[in-house]
């Protein structure tokens, strides 16, 4: 049988070894939501990894994505025991953390709903499509970390959602290059189509006028939506109001990269690294509610 302190030390293992735009279950989380945050995170970027692992069939990888589901159910069911499987210490970690802070089911449901979605799905027509995916890809894990947190508040889930959704969107511009590499594009092809952007410049590595045109344009509703998620970060209070606000201030940083840089990202791609700590920390230590 696993260990409840092994499984919590495996799933933050995975979680610092995966760059992410944000901190993972850093030393700025209250040391008690710690092991809770890894485990949630090693449930969802596992299941991410089975969706985007292009060497599989898709139908191996829903497969994969149908067994984590039911390892998600199984794990919060009376008399649980581990399958004797290489995740045997995530599900124990998970298991215990959805207990202990009584955590929704629904939520975790909806990410596996959106990797499903990433096996199937390469285009979104409009713009409601993408937030639709977003909503369930992205949202859930602020959710949960609130939960974690002890906070249940209509107004800071709405704030969160808004926040993560826009850490998701600033992540798809962020790597268009690479995700048009393995056949996928997150722009709403409804302002592709306005704008006159053709895809066969994106398979030259040409960012046109046109191209740059569709991603000021979603630059700005992204850059909307993390004015709408500061309340988050003002709502939150002690340390992991702090992370929330670095969290806020990286992810409109490399926003704003793209913009200065006219969106180019085939021949840079934007990213935070150590030079930008130390301004990070000066502003999310100043940081004012608007």
């Amino acid at each position: 049988m696993v260990n409840v302190d092994e499984a919590y030390a495996a799933c933050a293992r995975l979680a610092r070894t995966h760059y992410e735009n944000f901190p993972v279950a850093s030393a700025l989380v209250p040391k008690r939501m710690r092991p809770h945050i890894a485990a949630i995170y090693a449930f969802a970027r596992t299941a991410d990894d089975f969706a985007d692992e292009g060497t599989r069939p898709p139908q191996e990888r829903l497969r994969l994505l149908d067994d984590w589901l039911a390892r998600l159910h199984a794990c919060v069911a009376p008399g649980f025991a581990p399958a004797g499987s290489d995740h045997d210490a995530l599900f124990v970690a998970l298991g215990r953390t959805i207990l202990d802070c009584a955590l929704p089911l629904p939520l975790f449901e909806d990410l596996l709903s959106a990797f499903r979605q990433d096996v199937m799905t390469t285009r979104y027509e409009t713009w409601a499509d993408l937030l639709d995916y977003c909503r369930r890809s992205a949202n859930p894990v602020g959710r949960l970390v609130l939960r974690v947190a002890g906070h249940s508040d209509n107004d800071l889930d709405r704030a969160s959602d808004a926040l993560c959704s826009a850490l998701q969107l600033t992540n798809f511009w962020q790597d268009l290059a690479s995700d048009w590499r393995r056949g996928r594009l997150y722009l709403p092809f409804e302002d592709c189509r306005r704008e006159g952007a053709d895809p066969a410049d994106l398979d030259a590595g040409r960012l046109t006028p046109a191209w740059r045109s569709v991603l000021s344009r979603a630059g700005a509703r992204t850059a909307a939506l993390f004015e709408q998620g500061r309340a988050v970060c003002g709502g939150v209070h002690g340390r992991l109001g702090f992370e929330l606000r670095l969290t806020w201030l990286g992810g409109r940083r490399i926003l704003s990269r793209l913009k200065r840089e006219d969106y180019d990202v085939f021949h840079r791609r934007p990213a935070l690294g150590a030079p930008d700590v130390p301004a990070l920390v000066w502003q999310a230590i100043r940081w004012r509610a608007r």
